[in-house]
């Protein structure tokens, strides 16, 4: 077989390396699901989900054949129910609430949550209605999945809903920084689909701050939305951050959901640095990409690891290997100034932080090498601190203060929702969270423009 004939086939191997690592349920699979539900009268499961899905309610309409009224139940009360159905930790919120836990396993709450909403994405389902406009505008700065939420329900109210996206596509971290194989772009297009048939305007490609003043948006609208999210993976602090074949992991998981699927990693060694869902798409996906031996390197230990407990089992299934207590100490160059290797060195852990969890201490001469070609930084991610700043809102190191009650920022004219407000002991940085956050956000926002003497007087 010829070179160019071996490069396609491991391109095409590669490119199959993406599709959706599990299938759906089939419908007699559903049905038998569906059916198995007690559908409990004061169900744990209902409380255990952030954004309050009816789950009983939904499962008996699968289990009847109402499918549509199963979609528009569980959109109803998240408006990426499409999403959340593969990415939430569902054995930590509904699943694990479920009842049968104690006698048997619990329902595939998550599984059928897909079956019911994949029929309404596969058979072009639009499930709202704009409500009637009552002449006031909403800007939403941030089309991810807290603006979306906030969005959906804004136009269901009546409003003008105007989103200020600065990527090509909405969806945010749904479309651009969860890998296909886990959430394929597609779902993510159709949520946002469904926001844009209750004429909600989406300006993408739009970066507020440069592509349009934070001046001119707080002067045309009644009400502005912050839901930015969070920026890039900030640099390490070690010597070698600049070599070639050191990546940004949030970067290079849009690569493969925005670009063709390249072989750039087939065979190469790869070292991800953190321990976060983030890191472990990277791993999994450098895996997929043909790497041939991918290390997860974390200064903690693994019950000190933020990534849920599905994703890890996922990268150990991918063979992805884990060094705990091993932070890098510099990664190391050839004289072409590509990545060849990284020096580490051991940690152990010491007294507790803050944030109440163990701080790891370098071990004085436990340095030690690993021959890698790629190293990739996912060790969480920086903050859009000047736009923060441009909208004169208080902050925490780029977390935005809000009133807890009412996610109304320091200027009353503001609020704000999602992971631009996570951190410093405020929420969970899950997407269905911030899906909730955003959907509580414009109830917050009607609340004050539908009352006559305005908070803002």
């Amino acid at each position: 077989m010829s070179s160019v004939n071996q490069l396609r086939v491991s391109l095409d191997h590669l490119h199959e390396n993406f599709q959706e690592a599990y299938p759906g349920l089939t419908k007699q699979e559903a049905i038998e699901e569906a059916n198995r539900c007690l559908y409990c009268y004061d169900a744990p499961c209902i409380n255990a989900c952030p954004t309050g899905i009816n789950i009983p309610s939904f499962i008996k309409k699968i289990a009847s054949g109402n499918l549509k009224g199963s979609a528009k139940a569980i959109m109803e009360a998240n408006p990426i129910g499409a999403s959340c159905a593969r990415v939430c930790p569902t054995e930590e919120l509904c699943e694990g609430a479920c009842v049968l836990n104690h006698s048997t396993k619990p329902i595939r709450i998550g599984n059928l949550q897909r079956y019911a909403t994949d029929w309404a994405i596969k058979n072009e389902q639009v499930l709202f209605e704009a409500g009637k406009r009552n002449g006031k505008t909403v800007a939403i700065v941030g089309g991810g999945p807290a603006g979306l939420a906030a969005a959906r329900e804004l136009a269901r109210l009546g409003y003008e809903v105007t989103i200020f996206e600065a990527e090509e596509k909405a969806g945010g971290l749904n479309t651009y920084g969860i890998v296909s194989f886990r959430l394929p772009k597609e779902v993510s297009y159709w949520e946002v689909n469904q926001v844009k048939s209750l004429h909600v305007n989406i300006r993408t490609s739009t970066r507020v701050g440069q592509d349009i003043s934070v001046d001119e948006i707080m002067n045309e609208h009644d009400m502005v939305l912050l839901a930015i999210g969070m920026s890039k993976v900030p640099d390490i602090g070690i010597s070698g951050e600049e070599l070639s074949g050191v990546y940004d992991a949030i970067e290079f998981v849009k690569e493969t959901k925005t670009k063709p699927i390249s072989n750039r990693l087939l065979g190469k060694r790869v070292a991800v640095i953190g321990a976060g869902n983030t890191a472990i798409d990277a791993a999994t996906c450098s895996v997929r990409l043909g790497a041939d031996n991918v290390k997860i390197l974390y200064r903690r230990t693994m019950s000190e690891m933020t990534a849920y407990e599905f994703e890890y089992e996922f990268a150990k299934q991918d063979g992805v290997e884990f060094r705990w207590l091993t932070a890098p100490k510099r990664i190391i160059g050839d004289e072409e100034g590509n990545v060849k290797a990284i020096e580490c060195i051991k940690m152990a852990l010491g007294e507790q932080g803050e944030d109440g969890r163990c701080r790891p201490v370098p071990i004085e001469g436990s340095e030690f090498t690993l021959e890698v070609d790629a190293v990739i930084k996912a060790i969480g991610q920086s903050r859009y601190v000047e736009l923060i700043e441009q909208f004169e809102l208080e902050h925490m190191d780029g977390v935005v203060k809000i009133d807890p009650g009412t996610f109304q920022t320091s200027n009353k004219k503001v609020f704000a929702c999602g992971d631009v407000i996570f951190g410093k002991g405020q929420g969970e940085a899950m997407v269905v969270s911030a899906a909730q956050q955003g959907k509580e956000s414009a109830y917050a926002i009607h609340q004050v423009l539908s009352n006559p003497v305005s908070e803002l007087a």
